[in-house]
């Protein structure tokens, strides 16, 4: 694909704060930005040039969305899969490509996926009924993870299993919806590794991060993460993996799991620009944002060499409402989402604290 030229519009499926950001990279580099979601008040739409408010399965909008871009993105991995086929199917150019978005949308298509290119997972069983379950969990044993195979983030649509009397009452919870058990991972913490592909194949990976999370919420992010060098290859050779087998176009995060011995094995791929990446805003001359952008409007890669080792800390809820405590820290810098309502466990925004110079 020929570079897109200044003034280029990039479309963005989806108005979070992802796309907010997404958007703001874009308008940077000289692109006009047409962002695409259900909300008009949305945090993307807030700071883009163009807004369209529509369902993602309104074809009649989608035509409109693909007549005023030049290139189609997005910022989520719950767009679905149909829209991205439908507009392909209006001749947009469209990255990353929707084969990608339905496998990671998956968690069984996910990790059949890992295992296809080399990576290793947990074990893991398709769960459909509560006979499945039961089987499921006589083969693994106890304790075992019950999760929705579509959907469900940030601790949302899973629930441990600890003991057999308990399988009834978490099949139950998921009300019916397809699933999947998987076993209980040993491992010492996780890490993450945001890596970009151009659409010639370059690959640029950042350094790697390690991760906190409270109540299934990441809470921290600090990156570059103290690991080993074997560990940092391996992370590196992953992320590879993904994007070479995905055929992918543009930045995605890796989740991965540090077993005894630096060994790895996958949590979960995010097709997308992601959480654990927000470091690189301060820590990185060219951000996953920016990355992002580049990658889909064909442009050279920015270089992912860390300047800073960061600390990011998500905002959820209530603790953005001590914004002005926390805009006077040094060595400090505040992202803001614009959203109203800091209901408990929503993301509000995220402070970068640089903790050394590289």
């Amino acid at each position: 694909m020929k570079p897109l030229p200044l003034g280029s519009k990039i479309g963005i499926l989806g108005d979070g704060q992802l796309g907010r950001m997404l958007s703001q990279a874009a308008s940077r580099l000289g692109f006009k930005v047409v962002v695409y979601g259900p909300d008009a008040e949305s945090p993307a739409a807030s700071v883009s040039a163009v807004s369209k408010v529509a369902r993602y399965t309104d074809e009649a909008a989608l035509d409109r969305f693909a007549a005023a871009s030049d290139v189609i993105t997005f910022e989520f991995e719950n767009v679905p899969v149909t829209s991205l086929d439908y507009l392909v199917s209006k001749g947009a150019k469209v990255a990353p490509n929707a084969r990608a978005l339905g496998i990671t949308q998956d968690r069984i298509l996910e990790k059949r996926f890992a295992r296809s290119v080399g990576i290793g997972t947990v074990d893991f069983y398709e769960i459909n009924s509560l006979d499945d379950l039961e089987k499921a969990i006589a083969a693994n044993g106890l304790p075992a993870l019950l999760k929705t195979r579509r959907e469900g983030y940030d601790g949302k649509g899973q629930v441990w299993i600890r003991a057999a009397d308990e399988a009834k009452a978490a099949f139950d919870s998921l009300n019916g919806r397809p699933a999947i058990l998987e076993a209980k991972a040993d491992f010492q913490r996780e890490v993450s590794v945001i890596a970009a592909r151009g659409y010639d194949g370059t690959v640029k990976t950042y350094p790697v991060g390690e991760n906190h999370h409270v109540s299934g919420i990441l809470s921290t992010t600090l990156a570059p993460a103290v690991v080993s060098e074997t560990l940092k290859e391996r992370a590196e050779t992953i992320a590879r993996k993904v994007l070479e087998g995905l055929d992918y176009v543009g930045v995605l995060g890796v989740e991965l799991f540090v077993l005894e011995g630096d060994e790895l094995i996958l949590n979960e791929i995010a097709p997308r620009v992601h959480n654990t990446g927000h470091w690189t805003q301060d820590g990185c001359l060219c951000d996953q944002f920016e990355q992002h952008i580049r990658a889909v409007a064909g442009w050279p890669l920015g270089d992912t060499t860390a300047r800073f080792q960061v600390e990011m800390t998500n905002l959820l809820g209530p603790d953005v409402l001590v914004w002005e405590a926390l805009s006077q820290e040094p060595d400090s810098r505040l992202y803001i989402y614009g959203k109203d309502d800091p209901r408990p466990g929503r993301k509000m925004g995220h402070i970068n604290r640089l903790k050394a110079s590289l």
